[in-house]
């Protein structure tokens, strides 16, 4: 059983030198790539010298998250793919437990470990906590993590299949991932493991979240929260998010309310003055507009792997959240 850690890097050397050292000891079963997204640091040749084992894939442009793995993974042979960020901590053994989960579920396409803070071990991190899931209007959220509530880790959340996986660490077969048509390029960064676990989902496999895996993320480490474009990228993102994937009976209802919270989520950025905030707001809706009406390739999974349209909460979380107060996510109601 072959397994490939990839690590995408776009001038992260102060990551790789604090954390490749901890990759390279607790991943004995795997392969370690570093994949350079059109670095101008030097991170190169901090590798190349300092971590010889290593193998280096490198291109000239900054592709993004999307277009970057895609590039790189198309170059490597392995059963599994594992894509991990540069600020990532592995814990000891924490590759073992997803290799056995795969092993018992041949069903599962893809699976993440738990997602702890680096600062706060005991907490779980923004991006992925314990598995995510999204609302009937397509807001993600995860076990552990509801907009920016983190839980402690307590053991309250088992290993289980979830609706989406992490692409701070998301280990996923590499047969399935080329099969449904790998990450959207059109995404660049934000939510393209999110399409990418509901297209896996929507040809019949399932995705899962190991508590006994756990790794540590420093997060924010290429777009900080806060940041317009991120900010550009999530709105634009989720939208395409569900004209892609979300059940054609109730697509055009479903973004038709997004886009009326969206523009509440800009009001509200105008408010309090956050300009940059809220243009990010308009562009991601005006390129939203320009994907659909002049995107010709819109990549999507082929009708003849079609086999189901996924749900996942069927409530909507900013209503639970602003105004039912709920904060963690063993108190919504499935």
């Amino acid at each position: 059983m072959s397994v490939a850690i990839v690590i995408l890097n776009f001038n992260g050397r102060g990551f790789l030198e604090k954390f490749l050292p901890d990759v390279l000891l607790n991943t004995p079963e795997g392969k370690i790539y570093v994949a350079d997204n059109g670095s101008t640091d030097d991170s190169v040749k901090l590798v190349e010298e300092k971590f010889p084992q290593v193998t280096m894939i490198q291109w000239a442009n900054n592709l993004g998250y999307a277009g970057g793995y895609n590039f790189a993974l198309k170059q490597i042979e392995a059963e599994y793919f594992v894509l991990m960020n540069s600020d990532i901590k592995p814990q000891k053994d924490w590759l073992k437990p997803l290799l056995t989960f795969f092993e018992m579920h041949p069903s599962c396409a893809a699976a993440q470990p738990y997602i702890l803070d680096y600062q706060q071990p005991e907490y779980f991190e923004y991006a992925g906590a314990a598995g995510g899931y999204w609302d009937q209007l397509g807001y993600p959220f995860c076990r552990g993590r509801i907009f920016d509530h983190l839980e402690k880790n307590e053991n309250q959340y088992p290993t289980s299949f979830v609706n989406w996986a992490s692409g701070a660490c998301l280990m996923v077969k590499s047969e399935l991932f080329w099969k449904v048509g790998g990450l959207d390029d059109y995404f660049f960064a934000h939510m393209e493991e999110i399409d990418l676990c509901w297209r896996l989902q929507r040809a019949g496999y399932q995705i899962a979240a190991v508590a006994e895996s756990q790794v540590l993320h420093v997060g924010g480490g290429t777009l900080a929260q806060g940041n317009p474009f991120k900010t550009y990228l999530n709105f634009r993102n989720n939208l395409i998010l569900l004209y892609k994937n979300a059940d054609p009976a109730r697509k055009f209802t479903t973004i038709l309310k997004r886009m009326i919270l969206d523009g509440i989520a800009g009001l509200r950025f105008l408010m309090n003055m956050q300009w940059m905030q809220f243009l990010a707001v308009l562009h991601a809706h005006f390129y939203f507009y320009k994907y659909v009406i002049f995107h010709k390739n819109k990549q999507n999974l082929p009708e003849s792997l079609q086999k189901k349209y996924i749900n996942s909460y069927p409530g909507i979380i900013v209503l639970d959240y602003f105004l039912r107060k709920i904060k963690k996510f063993s108190d919504l109601k499935f």
